[in-house]
């Protein structure tokens, strides 16, 4: 489908007040179930991470520091709303043999629930463990960046209910300038592990269409530092594979023309 302008999320996780409204928003809107509100004893956090009825995560992280000028220990609490990153390559769409999984005219990465067969092959193809199969019924669901109000001309849910605007939606690329500026004013304030995430076309999935800035490692939020498309050796393997099924074959040939 020929992209129109790829739309995606900025988010700015130093202005994230753990408030979840986005959590409710994007259950409210998407129809997500109940995931249970089981208080993990670990955190404020009550859904522990993204799943199948949980498409927007806030995670709380409690963090130990050192108070600057006094000397004295204290806590950080680190606080970012995740979702699915929405990839430029998108293991989980290379991977779906049903052509369940496409990518929009916004270049997002949506699941049609009504061909989607449940094979669950998307589920470990996603390096960020976004995709979840929902027991209930089967089938595979995650974030869709509300491809339904995007083609309504409206903003994601989430984004429309985040009161602080740590959660920014737009154009791709006007997001990523922004960020770049947001990351410079922090920098500039002596904020030493801001960074961002997601944001660089050349990492292991090309870039996000959903990427953050933290204030600390990726690490610290559950998120992989180095994330890789998971099919990119599909190619070098499947031409493996072939070249081994030519030399079965070659031999077989031979096998079949020597005298008995």
């Amino acid at each position: 489908m020929p992209v129109a302008m790829r739309m995606g999320f900025f988010t700015d996780t130093s202005i994230c007040i753990g408030c979840k409204a986005c959590e409710v928003a994007c259950k409210e809107w998407n129809n997500v179930p109940d995931d249970g509100l089981n208080f993990l004893g670990t955190s404020y956090d009550n859904t522990g991470g993204l799943s199948s009825d949980t498409w927007r995560h806030v995670a709380f992280i409690e963090q130990p520091v050192t108070v600057p000028r006094l000397g004295d220990d204290g806590i950080r609490w680190l606080m970012s709303s995740d979702v699915c990153k929405h990839c430029t390559h998108a293991a989980c769409l290379e991977v779906c043999p049903t052509g369940a999984l496409f990518r929009t005219e916004f270049d997002t990465v949506v699941v049609q629930q009504d061909i989607c067969n449940g094979c669950g092959y998307c589920v470990p193809a996603c390096p960020f463990g976004v995709i979840d199969k929902r027991e209930a019924d089967g089938r595979v669901w995650k974030c869709t960046l509300c491809y339904d109000r995007l083609k309504s001309d409206l903003e994601p849910a989430c984004a429309q209910a985040c009161p602080t605007q740590s959660i920014q939606f737009g154009p791709h690329d006007e997001l990523r300038e922004r960020a770049a500026g947001r990351l410079g004013v922090l920098q500039d304030a002596g904020v030493a592990g801001a960074q961002l995430y997601g944001a660089d076309e050349t990492d292991g999935v090309g870039g996000f269409g959903a990427f953050f800035l933290l204030l600390d490692k990726p690490e610290v939020y559950g998120l992989p530092p180095d994330p890789v498309v998971t099919t990119r050796d599909l190619p070098r393997m499947w031409k493996a594979a072939a070249g081994a099924a030519l030399t079965l074959i070659g031999a077989a040939a031979v096998a079949c023309r020597r005298p008995r």
